[in-house]
């Protein structure tokens, strides 16, 4: 192991013509680097070794390509593909460098590479365009979801640890589910309900990994939005992995940078068929892979998380997993509270008056104020218009 990267090829001289052999003796075309490589770094091991060089986020984007079905899955993968290209244009040979000319340039004078840096960055900024649409109509559908007592639990876990097939056996919703790497990108919500006969809505998500590109958790933040929005985690874990701990500390890292580390979360540890009987201890277990989590990366994990063994495959513990849900998630909790409304925005009015109980309402020049019972999911909808010491606010209201 060298004690410092070599910062023109990544590997050693030696590393690198040992690769260069390796790839002659079995006729490869492609070597690929489980490690992030710089425009220079993958130049040069290009022009050492031979072979075409893919690097481990370029892997990534490409996997995500393949998987993409929907409109949006496909702008956010082109997105991140676009953000990895453009700093590594100018390796990409010498047919980049040629003299350009035509409609859209600044004539004879401005070479191929310029032009395409130039194109790529108006694409990107129409993409970034479009999925801020995107991510607009999201916050509109959680907004109207949350205007209806109905909680959203999202399924997050490591890529390939079953949240999908667990998703179907949950909801019979026939969404893809394969053993393949990212075989979910888009998510997929569903209503289902549990045994207290309470109304859920079950969110499937994209699975993460480890160093997960930031140019995709930037592309793919209109997706992610979904789970750091829910009121409740299903961290689901493959516990038959001998990896499971380092799964489980990374998605929390992941959680952590998209805000949603302080959502309630269950340890749903799946494939338990796979178990030996004698480990069919949830609790136990859980706590081990926390212990485990807290090792691999260093940071506090909440050891008193719920867990439940599952199987999706089988469907073993999931009246076991109903049961917890709804234990664990908060009910719609009724409060008196109040709000000063502009009396522009009649639709929140009328939101009050059809979902809470109102209570008292005056005016106050142009905006209406109202003391209402109202449920939490309805105070999260028109958080923007709450008074927050209310108490004290109502002693002096208008309509006291």
């Amino acid at each position: 192991m060298r004690p410092v990267v070599e910062a023109a090829t990544l590997l050693g001289s030696g590393k690198v013509q040992e690769l260069k052999e390796l790839g002659e003796a079995t006729q490869a075309d492609v070597l690929i680097v489980d490690h992030d490589l710089t425009p220079t770094q993958q130049r040069n091991l290009e022009s050492a070794t031979g072979l075409k060089v893919i690097d481990r986020t370029q892997l990534i984007l490409d996997i995500f390509a393949r998987r993409a079905r929907t409109s949006e899955g496909r702008l956010q993968v082109e997105l991140a593909q676009l953000k990895y290209l453009l700093p590594r244009l100018s390796g990409q040979g010498v047919s980049l460098s040629r003299l350009g000319g035509g409609i859209g340039t600044r004539g004879p004078g401005e070479t191929k590479l310029e032009t395409d840096r130039r194109r790529i960055a108006t694409r990107i900024r129409k993409l970034e365009g479009d999925l801020e649409r995107v991510r607009s109509g999201r916050a509109l559908h959680r907004e109207k979801r949350e205007a209806v007592p109905v909680p959203t639990v999202s399924l997050a876990g490591y890529t390939n640890a079953g949240k999908s097939t667990l998703f179907n056996r949950l909801t019979a919703a026939g969404v893809l589910a394969d053993a393949r790497m990212f075989a979910t990108l888009d998510p997929t919500v569903r209503s289902i309900t549990l045994p207290s006969r309470r109304r859920i809505l079950l969110s499937d998500t994209v699975g993460f990994v480890r160093n997960l590109p930031t140019t995709l958790i930037e592309a793919f933040r209109a997706t992610l939005e979904e789970v750091a929005d829910a009121a409740l985690i299903l961290h689901i874990v493959d516990v038959s992995s001998e990896q499971a701990g380092a799964h489980v500390a990374e998605v929390y890292r992941v959680l952590g940078e998209i805000g949603a580390a302080s959502t309630p979360q269950i340890l749903v540890l799946n494939k338990c068929d796979r178990l030996a009987h004698s480990e069919h201890d949830p609790q136990v277990l859980g706590t081990r892979l926390l212990a485990q989590a807290r090792q691999s990366s260093g940071a506090s994990a909440e050891t008193a998380t719920p867990a439940v063994l599952v199987s999706g495959l089988t469907g073993e513990g999931l009246a076991k997993l109903f049961d917890l849900i709804d234990q664990v998630l908060p009910f719609d909790i009724v409060e008196t509270v109040r709000f000063r409304i502009p009396l522009r925005d009649g639709a929140a009015i009328a939101l009050l008056h059809e979902y809470g109980k109102v209570r008292a309402q005056g005016y106050d020049g142009n905006l209406c104020e109202i003391e209402v019972e109202a449920p939490e999911s309805l105070r999260r909808r028109l958080k923007r218009y709450l008074v927050r010491n209310s108490t004290a606010a109502v002693e002096n209201s208008v309509y006291k």
